[in-house]
């Protein structure tokens, strides 16, 4: 039950986490470039396949990927940003849901798929985990897989937000394993630069 789910990292920053959605807001209306990790995400599926977004946010990707023709379910437990994302994107379809709470029955009874060719899971959501669930989070998204599926993951290693947990790769690579996936390529941002010690950017499938 999504009420007895231990509070994410992201719900005990509270109102650290206040400027997020309009930062971003800010940028798209500025015409800045917010959509790197949705353009790698386009390329590593076939046309009008099924994603899931896991952790949306304000929609930013997730509308990105809608647009592409694609069809997306964005997952956003955040009540302020579901409501921006709802205004911002229209036509993306929005579960309020966190990620462990994206049973089967949750998603069937939302009208979305239960299976996805890729799950997008980028911008620190997963070091804003509850503490403790990293692999369970992980075992949830990979469950969500369909044949062939894939993860596309991203977050800081040095220099993310102040509330978010540090999450070597070592460490990481670990959970990937016994959660039941691998991981099939490791970048150092969504551009596919070398791997580095700034950020991470993750390829992973059922092992």
């Amino acid at each position: 039950m999504p009420d007895l789910l231990p509070p994410t990292r992201w719900a005990l920053g509270g109102a650290r986490n206040t400027g997020y959605g309009e930062r971003f807001a800010d940028l798209i209306a500025q015409g800045e470039d917010v959509v790197g990790e949705g353009r790698l995400a386009d390329a590593l599926v076939g046309r009008g396949a099924r994603i899931l977004d896991a952790g949306s946010g304000m929609g930013r990707i997730g509308g990105y990927l809608h647009a592409c023709g694609h069809r997306v379910t964005a997952a956003e437990p955040d009540a302020t940003l579901v409501a921006q994302s709802r205004r911002t994107y229209p036509g993306l379809t929005v579960v309020p849901h966190e990620i462990l709470a994206l049973t089967p029955e949750a998603l069937t009874g939302a009208g979305v798929p239960t299976e996805y060719d890729l799950v997008v899971c980028v911008g620190n959501v997963l070091a804003f985990l509850a503490e403790g669930t990293e692999v369970a989070v992980l075992e949830r998204l990979g469950s969500l897989l369909a044949p062939g599926g894939r993860i596309l993951a991203g977050f800081h290693l040095r220099g993310g937000p102040a509330t978010a947990r540090s999450y070597p790769p070592d460490e990481f690579a670990a959970d990937v394993t016994a959660a039941g996936l691998r991981v099939d390529h490791r970048f150092g941002g969504y551009d596919l630069r070398p791997v580095d010690d700034q950020y991470a950017v993750w390829v992973l499938a059922r092992g």
